[in-house]
């Protein structure tokens, strides 16, 4: 959605396999301050972070965030392979940024600057997850034992829903059913999610239901249609792809050569995670986060999942207090 919601700071390119990104590209006013790289999440796209383009931009950063793979503007292969982190990490080449960037992923967010940006999407998983490669697609190959790991640990699922988004029939319910699609994943309440999204077969019920709640309070009805006009537009069925690459295992070859070592996050990093996410919680993010990464930072909001909607003012303020601690200029 990038070109047609940020007309005037997006533009698209076409990369050397003939696949077309579309993205917000905005420079940097002041060359010791770093452009921040914003990756969405499922399913959305560069939309979702219109507060912090907004924001960051007003404040002289540079911001990059493109429509990933299969969302927005961007293209949406039917194959799976397209999909693997592997080949969606040969992108990062091509992006016009400066050299110093911070990269910040949808909820729970995670921020470390690069020197290059390959290695750092590489070797991060998915947008929605801090979890190294190898660990998130053991997870996901395997999530009928992370499901019973998980409702052992916390009385529930907390990945039940990825069976549903791994069938042919998910992509159709969503697209036939939007504003039920928009309330289970945006929800009014936090609590939704424990019941009627994470538990194995809740989702599919909630949608098939067609059920329907008020807007959250942080989402204008303006923003609810927007939303949903991308989603029409380019419908479900390539945004669950990433789910299904991952779940059929089309990660696992490339990842299988990853030593430990090779895993662990030795730049500067912060990472923001919130109370209310069910889903990925934010106890076990700052787990694995703690272990993958070297001296690692972690900021906890008040809030549900998605963070940058949620708590935008705070999230502002821990971005830039942290690009100042990095570059050493005023905020």
């Amino acid at each position: 959605m990038a070109l047609q919601a940020f007309p005037k700071i997006s533009q698209s390119a076409r990369l050397d396999d003939g696949t077309s990104y579309a993205f917000v590209h905005v420079p940097t006013v002041d060359a010791r301050k770093p452009t921040f790289l914003l990756l969405h999440g499922f399913p959305s796209s560069s939309w979702d972070w219109r507060h912090q383009i907004s924001q960051l931009s007003e404040a002289g950063y540079g911001i990059l965030a493109p429509d990933l793979l299969g969302y927005g503007d961007t293209d949406k292969p039917k194959e799976l392979q397209a999909y693997s982190m592997k080949k969606m990490s040969g992108v990062a080449h091509f992006w016009p940024v400066l050299p110093r960037t911070i990269l910040s992923f949808s909820s729970p967010l995670s921020l470390y600057p690069c020197l290059t940006l390959s290695p750092v999407l590489f070797t991060t998983s998915v947008p929605t997850h801090f979890l190294t490669p190898t660990v998130k697609s053991h997870w996901l190959t395997n999530s009928d034992a992370f499901n019973a790991l998980t409702q052992q640990a916390f009385g529930y699922p907390t990945f039940g829903y990825q069976k549903w988004f791994n069938t042919e029939g998910a992509a159709k319910a969503f697209d036939r059913n939007p504003q039920a699609a928009f309330s289970l994943i945006y929800p009014t309440d936090p609590e939704i999610w424990k019941t009627n999204f994470c538990p194995v077969g809740s989702a599919e019920a909630w949608i098939a239901n067609d059920k329907i709640t008020p807007l959250p309070s942080w989402v204008t009805m303006e923003e609810n249609a927007t939303r949903n006009e991308i989603m029409r537009q380019g419908g479900y069925a390539a945004p669950l792809r990433w789910y299904k690459s991952a779940m059929q295992g089309i990660n696992n070859a490339d990842e299988a050569n990853f030593t430990d070592e090779e895993k662990l996050l030795t730049l500067p990093n912060l990472l923001i995670v919130s109370t209310q996410d069910y889903a990925t919680r934010a106890d076990m993010q700052e787990q694995s986060h703690r272990k993958w990464a070297k001296k690692p930072k972690v900021e906890v909001l008040e809030c549900g999942h998605w963070i940058q909607m949620e708590k935008r003012e705070e999230l502002y303020q821990l971005l830039v207090s942290f690009a100042h601690g990095l570059a050493g200029v005023e905020k």
